[in-house]
């Protein structure tokens, strides 16, 4: 299990009175009705785009998940906008459109989310398309051995082994909690690693290469561990049955 370490912040920190008065609203939240704890979960999410310091990360939340992100704001995509590129050691690189992943052969999938901080989310569904149809459909080199991710916040890396990616419980996720993925958590397109640690399930996903090594992602360079799996897991095998 790969331990957080603590890294320099970006830019200014989220000012005094602000993060007392989200506390506040969130322990509210946290005692009153459930439409006032969805309001408090979008406001947490908001919040965390312009928190380079990831404090809003600890603050309470009754849907379980905390809100990180590396830089101090991302852009969004949608429809319109959004593609996921595959390419590096393939003979068919290819760009997806949010439709064309949409047009895609779905699966889903429910499992614990565990993050390296300790919280969990328990029998979380996710769909999309599995990892290992769009490698098959891009044609994967003899000398490919890994992936290598990138987001659209311009600086989240990740990276999966080819053996890892071609498990069935690695997803290119549309879907979480039977909805289309929020921007908050990593939307409109996310990848979603069940077997490991949440960390390694890159958000805002925009690129996907495949490379003759692993390269370390963005928190392995600050320690963590490259594999990410969960206690229990059966690293051998191909994930859950179809």
């Amino acid at each position: 299990m790969g331990l957080r370490k603590n890294r320099p912040a970006e830019g200014a920190p989220v000012a005094r009175r602000t993060m007392l008065t989200m506390l506040g609203a969130g322990a509210v939240a946290l005692a009153t009705a459930p439409w006032l704890q969805e309001g408090w979960e979008k406001a947490l999410g908001a919040a965390s785009q312009k928190d380079p310091t990831g404090l809003t990360g600890v603050l309470p939340n009754p849907g379980g998940f905390r809100y990180y992100s590396v830089v101090g704001s991302v852009p969004r995509k949608d429809e319109t906008d959004y593609a996921l590129r595959i390419d590096g050691l393939v003979d068919r690189p290819t760009t997806y459109t949010l439709e064309d992943l949409r047009a895609l052969r779905q699966t889903r999938i429910v499992h614990d989310v565990l993050c390296t901080d300790g919280w969990r989310v328990e029998n979380t569904p996710f769909e999309g398309v599995r990892l290992s149809d769009l490698l098959e459909a891009a044609g994967v080199r003899p000398e490919g051995r890994a992936l290598r991710f990138t987001c659209f916040d311009g600086v989240y890396t990740e990276s999966l082994t080819l053996a890892q990616a071609r498990r069935s419980d690695m997803l290119v996720a549309l879907r979480m909690q039977d909805e289309p993925i929020t921007h908050e958590h990593g939307g409109p397109v996310r990848l979603y690693a069940a077997p490991m640690y949440f960390y390694k399930s890159a958000k805002w996903l925009s690129g996907i290469s495949v490379t003759d090594k692993v390269v370390p992602g963005y928190w392995e360079e600050y320690g963590y561990d490259i594999d990410g799996w969960l206690d229990g897991e059966d690293r051998d095998g191909d994930g859950p049955a179809a």
